[in-house]
């Protein structure tokens, strides 16, 4: 099962997100969980709570096929002691909005170092944030986003990947997606099939295939290893449509969310419907 979809907005409350999506012909959404570019926000009212969950069974969405995603504000390895406290307690709350909600996931970036300090400590501080994270929070599974690399970011190898896995105490409750823009803007190539096999088996072999649980596909505007993050509409950047088709045709994809964050969003129903194409 290919469970397609897109970031919709949350605009009005999170129970208008399954409406959104439905609308879209998505069988799968993403979601922020509250306004992305503040630190705070007042918990999930009741009304709001019960009718997410109610739209959710409405219109055919289960916890699986739902990917929302923390706060850009969020870094969870921040040098910097205040924002790193900050982050945290924010990345927590976000945890519980999900938990409420009946969710299963947390997508999230892994931060930045700023300069401040290395990549290897930085690591070691994305990890430690998790397990403080899931200790406080129980039934939520981290989702580690890859990352372009752009500015300090880490992430943008699958050896940082592995890096923070390795120092999670509980592999059962983290996870990875690979955002598609992202991979080309770190330079794993995976326009040609021959490309993205080996991009995905060298995940394979650094990461593991298990620990795979969403997409995010988004076509690219920079050219290949540029590592700058810009979304661009399928087939119209430098990644191009076979990529999107290799995915879906591909077993890693069934059962999991695969998010669209392209640029248009007046293209997300056609991408779907080009995309679901694929899987025939």
């Amino acid at each position: 099962m290919k469970w397609i979809g897109a970031h919709v907005s949350i605009s009005g409350g999170v129970e208008n997100a399954p409406i959104n999506a439905k609308k879209i012909g998505a069988k799968a959404f993403g979601m922020f969980l509250k306004n992305q570019l503040q630190w705070e926000a007042p918990p999930l009212k009741d009304e709001s709570i019960r009718k997410f969950k109610e739209n959710c069974k409405k219109h055919g969405f289960n916890p699986e096929q739902i990917l929302p995603h923390s706060s850009y504000l969020i870094n969870l390895c921040s040098p910097q002691k205040e924002l790193l406290k900050k982050s945290r307690k924010a990345f927590i709350n976000e945890l519980r909005r999900a938990k409420v909600l009946g969710l299963k996931y947390l997508n999230f970036h892994p931060g930045s170092h700023k300069n401040l300090i290395s990549e290897n400590d930085c690591i070691k501080i994305v990890a430690e944030s998790i397990n403080l994270a899931l200790d406080k929070v129980s039934g939520i599974v981290a989702i580690i986003e890859n990352t372009a690399g752009q500015g300090a970011n880490i992430g943008y190898r699958f050896e940082h990947l592995k890096m923070i896995i390795d120092r999670v105490e509980r592999k059962d409750r983290v996870g990875i997606c690979l955002d598609t823009a992202h991979l080309h803007g770190a330079g794993y190539d995976i326009k040609s099939y021959d490309s993205f096999t080996r991009t995905i088996k060298e995940f394979d072999d650094i990461v593991g295939k298990s620990f795979l649980r969403a997409f995010h596909l988004n076509d690219s505007k920079v050219a290949l290893g540029s590592r700058k993050d810009r979304h661009e509409s399928l087939g119209l950047g430098k990644i191009g449509v076979n990529a999107f088709k290799f995915i879906i045709q591909n077993s890693l994809s069934d059962n999991i969310p695969l998010i669209l964050e392209t640029v248009d969003q007046k293209k997300w129903p056609e991408e779907i419907k080009l995309l679901y194409s694929f899987a025939k």
